[in-house]
């Protein structure tokens, strides 16, 4: 479980429900009521799945969204052409939608371009959300040319229910990329390693193929580090850890699970603050930039070993005004009686290093 500074931004992060799919609806009332008591704020439904029980999902829907809407959980629905006959509406109206306390619409097949700028500017204060994982940019263009209302919009990457089908991380970067610059905030799956898989294959629902077997609070970082915006366990049933997991990330930074080498209280008091990468990128290690006025005391030479790949250093009082300076080390080094190895980045979280760009943010934490 992570422990994090009070006082940092947390993402809107968020669970998915499945009404007439895997759980019973006690399950899903039971998810819904953890997930608010953790302060995760979105849920994600989808309307269009092939193997829902048409007539389950009518019967607990309602029930499942006016318990979401009690805890003023943001309602996000995948929805198609083919929700209409699910829900046996006769024409797309955003008026049903709004209540049954849906707040976000997620547009999948079956809409163009100018009927999503038309429904950008509607009246009934419902948001839209793009398909992340299939923009271009010849499709965002035809949204501006089209006067769209970006201002009511978001996006959401694809989960993939099918091994092998999962997005690289290189097009999951671009396109993020791509819409961050029209000032939209992205969202990302995760699937549960513990918890019950969604049906039809239980082969978990990742955004990324990487993370189909990856531990949950690791991909859950690597997505933060990607620059994901807001984090969804897409699976039916996730464990009550996982669901911590989620409530805990922090927004914007690079997050490494690390082993505690110190015993001294003020390199132990150092290593909890969150830090920025200096601009002025070193060849040889991440340097913290505020990490000497962060210093409470003095710090004695305590396990001057040699500095690895991952070593987390502190330099002592034999370096006269840089004691305090904190680093991580991406080549490595020899020992120096003037610098203390004070922890080290575990080496499943070892790739995350790369993701610390000059200005960005990183903090560290210590699994029991």
């Amino acid at each position: 479980m992570f422990h994090f500074l009070q006082g940092v931004d947390f993402m809107q992060n968020g669970i998915s429900i499945y009404p007439g799919l895997d759980n019973t609806l006690s399950e899903n009332l039971a998810l819904i009521e953890t997930a608010a008591a953790l302060g995760l704020p979105r849920l994600f439904t989808s309307l269009h799945i092939p193997e829902t029980d048409p007539s389950a999902l009518k019967r607990e829907l309602g029930v499942l969204l006016k318990a979401a809407r009690a805890h003023h959980m943001e309602i996000i629905s995948d929805v198609s052409p083919a929700t209409l006959t699910l829900l046996g509406l006769k024409e797309f109206n955003l008026s049903a939608f709004r209540m049954l306390g849906i707040t976000t619409l997620r547009l999948d097949d079956g809409f163009t371009c100018e009927d999503i700028a038309r429904l950008s500017h509607n009246s009934q204060h419902i948001r839209l959300q793009l398909n992340a994982s299939t923009m271009t940019g010849r499709l965002l263009q035809k949204l501006v040319d089209a006067k769209t209302d970006f201002s009511s919009i978001d996006a959401l990457h694809n989960f993939y229910p099918r091994t092998g089908t999962g997005l690289s991380e290189e097009t999951l970067a671009r396109k993020t990329a791509m819409l961050h610059k029209t000032g939209i905030r992205i969202g990302a799956f995760l699937p549960s390693q513990n918890g019950r898989r969604r049906s039809p294959l239980r082969d978990g629902l990742p955004t990324l193929e990487d993370h189909r077997a990856m531990p949950t609070s690791l991909a859950a970082r690597h997505l933060v580090a990607l620059g994901i915006d807001s984090v969804f366990l897409a699976d039916a049933l996730p464990t009550d850890e996982e669901l911590r997991c989620l409530a805990s990330l922090e927004d914007n930074q690079v997050v490494l699970a690390a082993d505690l080498l110190t015993r001294d209280a003020a390199q132990k008091h150092l290593l909890t603050q969150t830090f920025t990468a200096r601009i002025d990128e070193a060849r040889d290690a991440v340097r913290a930039q505020e990490s000497r006025r962060l210093l409470q005391g003095n710090i004695a030479p305590e396990h001057t070993a040699e500095r690895p790949y991952g070593a987390v250093t502190i330099d002592n009082s034999g370096y006269g005004r840089y004691m305090g300076e904190l680093e991580i080390i991406k080549n490595g080094q020899p020992a120096d009686p003037r610098v203390n190895v004070a922890a080290q980045v575990k080496e499943s979280d070892r790739f995350l290093i790369d993701y610390i760009s000059p200005g960005r943010r990183f903090s560290l934490f210590f699994p029991a």
